[in-house]
């Protein structure tokens, strides 16, 4: 099982990502992420046999998951040789951050190999983006705005045909 936790939005937080991805594909093709797919990832954890998902659940278990303000407030680019990835970035956080510091200390402590790269909270836009404007990242996103996030959820993604669809298999919050 493909496995990552992940914060899940409320259909309102959908609504002003989607206007985000709408101005973004007014300058060029990509694959943009689907609304039922808009997540902010923690921890990606790969390949997870199912036997395992319950000391998964049980990590997440031992994490304190308190109600936290997320404020969306700029949008990036990982640049890839002109297949672009763009992303929605946010506000520097102290309490995701530390949740998310706790999270991984316990899937650690389970025996999970997690990234060791530095963990850049975002939530991605779109994939093989190929602009024909350069964009003004300002004008991308208008104005920040804000969603509150209570819980951190276990997912499951699966390939159906060209598509990737996420499952919830658990949820701590």
């Amino acid at each position: 099982m493909r496995l990552f936790i992940a914060i899940n939005f409320d259909q309102e937080t959908k609504r002003n990502i989607i206007a985000v991805q709408q101005r973004l594909r007014q300058l060029g093709p990509g694959n943009f992420s689907p609304p039922e797919n808009l997540h902010l990832t923690l921890v990606f954890l790969g390949e997870v046999a199912p036997e395992r998902v319950a000391a998964v659940q049980s990590a997440m278990d031992l994490t304190a998951v308190r109600p936290m303000t997320l404020a969306f407030d700029h949008v990036g680019c990982f640049e890839r040789d002109g297949s672009d990835i763009w992303w929605f970035g946010l506000e520097e956080n102290n309490l995701l951050m530390s949740m998310r510091k706790d999270l991984s200390g316990h899937l650690s402590d389970a025996g999970f190999r997690l990234e060791s790269r530095r963990f850049l909270p975002h939530m991605t836009l779109a994939r093989e983006v190929r602009l024909t404007t350069p964009p003004d990242r300002g004008a991308l996103l208008e104005k920040p705005f804000v969603t509150q996030a209570n819980a951190i959820s276990l997912m499951c993604s699966d390939r159906i045909g060209s598509r990737i669809a996420y499952t919830e298999l658990y949820r701590k919050g």
